[in-house]
């Protein structure tokens, strides 16, 4: 047991232009989130994870920066920013920030100097090529646009985008590149922050020979989205490796880095305690279990015996080798009571149930925003209501070029739209939840009278006091963060239950995963003398025997067995 102050805190993570408004112009701001420090301590959160906040012009809400060395205008000032990092300092929270160097905004500096002249300084800072046969270098998909590939027209090439076109990709060969982005991390950990969240870091190295990308027979797109040629290529550990040892290993930090399409094999590799990487990544896997052949829209019925396999072969996969980082939902995913749980009639129940699993698995627990007053997905009327980039560019995709239905392109994006994450924060049941005096940059989801943080703090039994109480029991025992992880009942499609183990302590976790009333029964094998019921999110008789328990729905159980 390697004991580290990351492994054993609790991140709450902060999406600033949908957390509070301090000024009333309808964006979050970094004055808002020094008015609501206390909140966040009260729920005995450790680590502030913010979204980015530096300079961008927003095509990507703030992952498309435009001055890593500045704060977003509408979010505030450094000297802000400082008073923030200083205020968390002392109420004994820590801050990480979000590092996002696989791209920048076209209108960075390097970039506005990289696109005036082939022969410019910081041409070698981007990845440029020449036409192939008059069209794009190869055929290539973006996340967010139909091409990799933007051409321009004064130097005559195209320049790589992964993301927007407004997102050009960093050419990370450029040894004088790397050092600029070195400088930058260290300005900021000099500053004080306490480390960062890497957005798509595994992204920065290319398949540089840039072959064609190969054609389902399904796809009847110009461009192809093959994620296999944009992350975990060659020489990316090497290029992380080089990170750590220049910035990171200087500084007690931690790192969680965005890693899609990562197997556990290759998280070992990243998060190896020997490897001088990282201390965690975020998977994806979980995160594709609705997700069908065609793309994420395509959204098929998930199964609990997937959704546990998943889960185990994670927990078993970095088990004394890495570390793994514990999340259901964040700014780019839906709500994880919609989306897991059930946020109508057992909205309360599963909320509890959901986040039970999540903080008492091995691993980092991320809560997001919201997440523990129990805050739903949201169903706008209209495309005009959204403001997620992606968002967007599916739906104009699925209507004008798939010729699906526009209700049934909405019909997706209400299940698993990045913009249902987004919607801003519910502090109370007053106008525009508490959350400005003004025009709110999106619309709030409507339920926020009857769910809201205030109502919340006044119900004893309410998502976030579970929360409270949850958190504190992780804090309390070790055998939450640092034990075995044994999976029960591996071929049950209603029940998750398993035991974690340290030193002899054991704890048993049953979760109904549900709304049916299934019978839990003890497998053969388990010894114990007697069980103490730690948290459960129903009231239950203490001398009820454990061998044989009707579940209710969503029932959530974590017992010490003696």
């Amino acid at each position: 047991m390697n004991r580290k102050w990351w492994k054993e805190a609790v991140i709450y993570q902060i999406y600033p232009r949908s957390f509070y408004d301090s000024n009333g112009d309808g964006i979050g701001d970094i004055k808002g989130i020094i008015e609501k420090l206390d909140y966040i301590k009260e729920l005995g959160i450790d680590v502030i994870w913010l979204c980015p906040v530096y300079k961008s012009p927003n095509d990507d809400n703030g992952y498309d920066i435009s001055d890593y060395c500045g704060i977003m205008d509408e979010f505030g000032t450094m000297e802000e920013f400082d008073e923030l990092l200083n205020k968390a300092h002392s109420k004994g929270l820590k801050v990480i920030m979000d590092l996002v160097v696989n791209h920048t905004s076209d209108e960075h500096q390097w970039f506005i100097e990289a696109r005036s002249s082939k022969d410019s300084e910081k041409r070698d800072y981007y990845i440029w090529m020449d036409a192939k046969n008059g069209e794009e270098p190869n055929n290539w998909g973006s996340f967010f646009s139909p091409s990799v590939w933007e051409w321009d027209e004064k130097t005559g090439q195209y320049f790589l985008h992964l993301f927007s076109r407004k997102q050009p990709d960093l050419n990370w060969k450029n040894p004088v590149l790397r050092k600029e982005i070195y400088d930058m991390m260290k300005w900021w950990l000099d500053k004080g922050i306490d480390g960062f969240r890497m957005d798509v870091i595994n992204a920065i190295a290319k398949n540089w020979s840039f072959p064609d990308a190969p054609r389902a027979e399904h796809n009847t797109m110009k461009y192809v989205f093959y994620p296999q040629y944009y992350f975990n290529q060659p020489g990316v550990h090497e290029l992380i490796q080089e990170m750590n040892r220049e910035v990171l290993s200087k500084y007690d930090i931690m790192t969680v880095g965005e890693a899609c399409c990562v197997t556990t094999e290759m998280a070992r590799l990243y998060t190896g305690e020997d490897r001088n990487e990282l201390n965690m990544v975020f998977q994806f896997e979980l995160m594709e279990i609705d997700t069908g052949e065609k793309w994420k829209w395509d959204i098929v019925p998930w199964k609990l015996t997937v959704f546990k396999r998943i889960m185990s072969k994670w927990q078993k996969g970095l088990h004394n080798t890495g570390w793994n980082s514990l999340y259901l939902n964040n700014h780019d995913q839906p709500r994880m009571v919609s989306r897991f749980g059930n946020d109508k009639e057992y909205r309360v129940e599963s909320a509890k149930m959901l986040a039970t699993l999540l903080h008492t698995l091995q691993g980092t627990p991320y809560i997001y925003q919201g997440e523990e007053i129990g805050m739903t997905n949201v169903k706008f009327d209209s495309i005009e209501d959204y403001r997620d980039i992606e968002t967007i560019n599916f739906y104009n995709i699925a209507v004008n070029h798939e010729k699906i239905e526009p209700n049934s392109a909405l019909q997706s994006i209400y299940k698993i739209g990045r913009d249902n994450a987004r919607t801003p924060m519910q502090w109370n049941d007053e106008e525009n939840a508490g959350f400005t005096a003004g025009k709110p940059w999106i619309k709030l989801n409507p339920n926020y009278r009857s769910i809201n943080v205030k109502q919340a703090m006044e119900n004893k039994d309410s998502i976030f006091h579970y929360y409270k109480k949850l958190i504190a029991l992780r804090k309390e025992n070790l055998t939450m963060v640092y034990g075995d992880y044994t999976l029960l009942l591996e071929d049950d499609e209603e029940i998750y239950s398993y035991i974690r183990e340290l030193n002899g302590n054991r704890l048993l976790v049953i979760l109904n995963f549900f709304d049916k009333e299934p019978v839990w029964k003890l497998p053969e094998g388990i010894k114990y003398k007697d069980a103490r019921l730690l948290l459960s999110n129903y009231e239950v008789e203490q001398e009820e025997e454990i061998s044989e328990i009707k579940l209710r729905p969503y029932e959530a159980r974590v017992y010490e067995l003696i």
